[in-house]
């Protein structure tokens, strides 16, 4: 079976309506083939992040949380200072990750995942 490929384009669309679709192609799940315990041949290419349509109150009020696992670890990080240090492509990228599985097959999907600005 041959590799397949798709491109989405972010132009005037919300991160998540983007991102759904993204994960949706990564599991493999618009496949006559899907299985869940299977990661399909796939590769999914995101282009022009940087139009996407991100209101300006997301920008300062979303924010992404993280912790050490130390007591009082818990770092947060707004949406506006991830796109300052990593791009548009970063809030894709954590965006289709939180919607793919929470299994060992994870890695392997976010790994067929391309994002560019």
């Amino acid at each position: 079976m041959a590799k397949k490929e798709y491109t989405i384009d972010a132009i005037n669309r919300t991160v998540g309506r983007v991102a759904s679709e993204a994960a949706m192609l990564l599991m493999g799940k618009n496949s006559p083939e899907y299985e869940s315990n299977i990661a399909p041949k796939v590769t999914v290419k995101i282009i022009n992040t940087g139009k996407a349509k991100i209101p300006a109150a997301k920008m300062k009020g979303k924010e992404y949380l993280r912790h050490s696992q130390y007591p009082g670890g818990q770092k947060s990080e707004t949406m506006e200072r991830v796109v300052a240090k990593f791009g548009y492509g970063e809030v894709f990228k954590r965006a289709v990750y939180g919607m793919l599985p929470k299994n060992k097959l994870r890695a392997v999907m976010i790994k067929n995942l391309t994002v560019s600005e």
